[in-house]
């Protein structure tokens, strides 16, 4: 199999270990192969949209996540620089609710992180660039986003830079997680 599967503190979400060739020229491995995702994870989703972000050192984006019926599943990597990747628990009936894990994602440990539905999610570039790709269970629906503030005490993040993040105004204003909208 050309993947590892690493269990977090959350069950539900994994960290995915590729295998990865490498030699004098370089390295090669595979980012997403569907019959490996299915026989390591045991989960069938079909992923329907891929998108890329470029940031700058500092930068923070989340808390995100989507509502039913467009709730996603996100499959995150770093393809350039590295980054603090954090999901958080957000289905009112579980015993993990609020409780958050992160790992550091980058091009360099080819590592990627598995956020289920039911999840926030958000990532800190902690290099000076980082480029990141995800893979999404369902269609961007700007009437089903939503956000949590990335500092919410109620969560507690221990975010690794200490200096004040860029937000984006959305970002910025969102609520905490006891005022949010949830699964």
């Amino acid at each position: 199999m050309a993947i590892e599967i690493v269990q977090t503190e959350l069950p539900e979400v994994l960290l995915i270990k590729p295998r990865v060739f490498e030699d004098e020229r370089g390295f090669f491995y595979e980012s997403f192969n569907r019959r490996d995702w299915i026989e390591a994870t045991g989960l069938e989703r079909d992923f329907v949209q891929d998108n890329q972000s470029r940031s700058t050192r500092g930068v923070l984006r989340g808390l995100h996540y989507q509502l039913p019926p467009a709730a996603q599943g996100k499959l995150v990597r770093a393809l350039v620089g590295e980054i603090f990747d954090v999901a958080v628990d957000i289905r009112k009936d579980s015993p993990n609710f609020g409780k958050w894990v992160g790992r550091r994602l980058s091009a360099q440990n080819k590592l990627q992180i598995w956020v289920p539905e039911g999840f926030a999610h958000g990532f800190q570039v902690l290099s000076e660039v980082a480029e990141v790709h995800y893979k999404t269970t369902d269609f961007y629906c700007p009437s089903a986003e939503r956000g949590i503030i990335w500092n919410d005490p109620t969560i507690g993040i221990e975010w690794p830079l200490q200096e004040a993040p860029s937000l984006s105004g959305k970002d910025a204003v969102a609520p905490a997680l006891p005022d949010a909208d949830v699964f």
